[in-house]
């Protein structure tokens, strides 16, 4: 395996040492680099020995000293430079799947790959590891993994994904362990499908490898208007969901009780869904599962509460705002702005809750919250700016999933769009301004 360097960054370690776009980097010390794991991996070191060919086709030696932190210049033609791994299953609770037709091609991309599970969170099913990948990982010691489990038990894996090698990957989970590999797990539940007795016995099994398993997010399915012509499901109702969250901090306490640490946490959607308040900050332990939508509402709340706390200024701007937000967390900012309001004289601030019709009205979450919706749903209504969270947009900023623009967003609505990161600091701030 080798890698062609796309461009070497001017000035860099590379480009003293003559290094050429279109060279291919063959090795690092001895060991053939095949993507970026290894070359993030072996380019730490600071001392290195890199074996190139040029694009003339003729092999040349590079030494190459340096601080460990370093970075030696080298660009290339994609982030993992390699192609992203994409999923082997069919998950009968699929998001992509239930995605609306018409939409850029980077939406239906289902990315399964262990180097995006290091480098960015992403989670994984393990059933797309060669034995290679696996290795490399224990050698590597890669850490933490995101792993999706959805459920212990293998015959209903394999068959929850449509993937008959899904419950034998199973066995990584305790081979990660052995190893000492940290893993943050998840299980998304369909009702009558990996619920009641099956959740107590995934619970139970996660448990059994803590603490390599440093936590585990329960989280609802979710289902779009799209579904036709796949695998019936359902939503839960308020009592089951109710049900849900009783099981997982029964079982939760217990582990409090027994190791100091909750280990498994129910997603925030759950208490919505049951009509119940949510939990305070401390129950969430490190918060180690934001991205599951787990503490989120508790660690806003908190923030929010500080910067109430601190701030002196007893008097706003004035700003006539529009906080546009999804449905299920509609009510919670309004519980923040009222409490704002009263504390603090000229808050002018109005919360909207954008129903999904561009999913379905199942999606209640702000960051499946589409322009288009946005555009429609905010029209006519009197303010002087509309702020959203980035949570909304892609990770690069710059638009919606319809690829609406918070520019033309803006433009539609006459009104200057503002859009602020996911926390109650930043949410308090842009109620002062």
């Amino acid at each position: 395996m080798a890698v062609v360097i796309a461009s070497v960054q001017k000035n860099s370690i590379a480009a003293k040492k003559k290094i050429a776009a279109g060279d291919t980097l063959i090795s690092i010390n001895g060991r053939e680099i095949a993507d970026v794991l290894d070359y993030r991996f072996y380019l730490f070191e600071p001392r290195l020995t890199l074996i190139l060919q040029t694009a003339a086709g003729k092999r040349r030696t590079v030494r190459i000293g340096k601080s460990e932190d370093d970075d030696i210049g080298l660009e290339f033609e994609t982030y993992l430079m390699d192609r992203q791994h994409t999923c082997r299953n069919k998950c009968i609770f699929c998001f992509i799947d239930q995605m609306p037709p018409g939409m850029r091609e980077t939406l239906y991309f289902k990315d399964d790959d262990s180097r995006l599970s290091f480098l960015f969170g992403n989670y994984i099913t393990l059933t797309n590891l060669s034995e290679h990948e696996i290795e490399r990982i224990l050698t590597m010691h890669i850490s933490p993994i995101n792993i999706s489990v959805h459920t212990t038990n293998p015959e209903l894996r394999s068959r929850m994904m449509n993937n008959r090698f899904a419950g034998d990957t199973l066995s990584l989970l305790r081979r990660f362990a052995d190893a000492g590999i940290h893993m943050e797990c998840q299980l998304v539940i369909c009702p009558e499908w990996n619920d009641g007795e099956e959740l107590l016995r995934s619970m139970r099994d996660l448990a059994v490898l803590a603490p390599a398993v440093e936590s585990v997010a329960v989280v609802p399915v979710g289902l779009t208007k799209y579904r036709e012509g796949l695998t019936p499901l359902r939503l839960f109702t308020e009592q089951e969901s109710g049900d849900i969250i009783d099981m997982v901090v029964r079982f939760g306490d217990a582990q409090v009780e027994k190791t100091g640490n909750r280990l498994i946490y129910p997603a925030d959607e759950w208490y919505v869904q049951a009509n119940r308040p949510l939990p305070n900050e401390d129950f969430y332990g490190e918060m180690s599962q934001l991205e599951n939508g787990v503490g989120l509402v508790a660690l806003l709340r908190a923030r929010f509460a500080d910067a109430l706390k601190c701030c002196e200024a007893k008097r706003a701007a004035g700003t006539h705002t529009v906080l546009a937000t999804g449905v299920a967390a509609a009510p919670m900012l309004t519980e923040l702005v009222n409490t704002a309001s009263a504390e603090i004289d000229n808050i002018h601030a109005r919360v909207i809750a954008i129903n999904n019709d561009f999913f379905g009205e199942t999606i209640t979450v702000a960051g499946l919250v589409t322009g288009g919706d946005l555009r429609r749903q905010l029209q006519g209504i009197p303010c002087e700016r509309v702020v959203i969270p980035d949570c909304m947009l892609r990770h690069e900023g710059d638009r919606f999933l319809d690829d609406v623009t918070p520019e033309q967003l803006a433009a539609d609505l006459g009104v200057k769009v503002e859009v602020i990161p996911t926390d109650g600091d930043a949410l308090f701030e842009a109620l002062m301004r």
